[in-house]
């Protein structure tokens, strides 16, 4: 048991830069979908500079960095199999269930992206960008506090949280609006 440490050390360090990567490809996103709105020559020019991008992004930093936080996630879990008993990890896995949801959903709206299908708005983008963001709240404070039965309060923060987006971000669309006019 000696090396769990370090094992648990590159769970989190992978953990870190898989929701670096969710974080940034959702950005890069929303450059794509504004790119679109240009005019030629610089649409063209910018559309092929955030596939390149995307593509870098997605396959060499946050699909690695998912699949290697999941590899010494699961071997912790082979080392210490009592944690899956342990209700607040039970909590913890239904919210790594909804990052994997996230994270195929970014896997799909990349892939009409890469093909010049624009499905969503900016804003939408903007929005989506803020899903991992919650998870990883629900994540970290779930994990430090360790007890599911306060993970209710969590909840509720979490939500409480996701209305103060919600706010922010019209609020922040709202500026961008005036600035535009």
């Amino acid at each position: 048991m000696e090396y769990y440490n370090y094992l648990k050390s590159l769970h989190l360090i992978f953990v870190i830069t898989w929701f670096a990567g969710l974080f940034y490809i959702v950005r890069l996103f929303v450059y794509q979908i504004e790119a679109a709105q240009k005019p030629s020559p610089e649409k063209e020019i910018l559309q092929k500079q955030y596939k390149i991008m995307t593509y870098r992004l997605w396959y060499i930093i946050t699909w690695p960095s998912a699949v290697l936080a999941s590899i010494f996630a699961f071997s912790l879990l082979y080392l210490n199999p009592s944690l899956i008993q342990l209700d607040y990890m039970q909590v913890k896995f239904g919210f790594v269930f909804a990052l994997y949801l996230y994270h195929g959903k970014c896997q799909q709206i990349y892939n009409h992206l890469q093909n010049d299908e624009i499905k969503y708005s900016s804003n939408f983008m903007r929005l989506w960008n803020e899903g991992a963001t919650i998870i990883l709240f629900a994540v970290v404070f779930l994990i430090i506090v360790k007890d599911a039965v306060n993970w209710i309060y969590g909840v509720i923060g979490i939500f409480l949280f996701s209305i103060l987006i919600m706010l922010g971000f019209k609020f922040y669309k709202r500026i961008r609006q005036r600035n535009q006019s």
